[in-house]
């Protein structure tokens, strides 16, 4: 299950679609080919996105992941 304190390396490497779902959000999660440090919530936080949003980035993601498997 994802939450908002996965880290980006491990949810990019558990949920590779979330890239292109982050980036759509504006917050970016690689660099140079490589996932960034901290969690989903610190990157979102530094976007200046709310704990609600990113509630709803959660469940986003656990959707997606959902719907991929």
């Amino acid at each position: 299950m994802i939450t908002k304190d996965i880290s980006i390396e491990d949810l990019v490497r558990e949920l590779p679609s979330a890239v292109k779902y982050l980036m759509e959000k504006g917050i970016k999660c690689l660099a140079c080919g490589e996932p960034i440090w901290g969690t989903l919530e610190s990157a979102a936080k530094e976007k200046g996105f709310s704990d609600k949003e990113i509630e709803k980035f959660v469940t986003d993601l656990n959707n997606l992941k959902n719907n991929n498997s």
